[in-house]
């Protein structure tokens, strides 16, 4: 729902996401079981497979998120429901569009991350409040320095 939202408007200033799914076709490939939930709770599953299951995959269009809003992505190495290779693969293709973002492995970490509850709520204050009560903008992302 976040990247949709980011993808719709540009008045959101920053956006967390935790252990979220970012690619439904490959979810569906690592957990085929998946395919009966789907079914049941996306309109036209049945009728246009592929195009619906792309519209949920923000991987494919991260071009559609507005630039201008960074990312804080966090996802547990030990998560079952959703690959870690997904937080992987969204960060490489939000590096490869120059979208801001950061990518925060926690090894170990389940799929809410309850074994890293503090710290991930301290991260998620400190993005939030970076960006939202500080304004701070986003260091370039054009390659510089010595």
């Amino acid at each position: 729902m976040t990247y949709l939202a980011l993808a719709r408007t540009d008045r959101i200033k920053a956006a967390v996401v935790r252990a979220g799914a970012s690619d439904a076709i490959a979810s569906l490939r690592e957990r085929p079981e998946m395919e009966k939930n789907y079914a049941a709770l996306i309109p036209n599953y049945a009728g246009n497979k592929e195009a619906e299951l792309r519209a949920r995959s923000p991987v494919l269009w991260v071009d559609k998120l507005n630039p201008k809003t960074p990312i804080l992505l966090m996802q547990g190495t030990a998560d079952w429901r959703v690959s870690p290779e997904q937080g992987f693969t969204m960060a490489e293709a939000l590096y490869r569009a120059k979208h801001p973002f950061r990518l925060v492995m926690f090894e170990g970490g389940s799929h809410s991350l309850p074994e890293f509850r503090n710290e991930l709520y301290r991260l998620t204050i400190d993005w939030f409040n970076t960006y939202l009560r500080d304004g701070k903008p986003w260091p370039s992302l054009e390659k510089h320095g010595d």
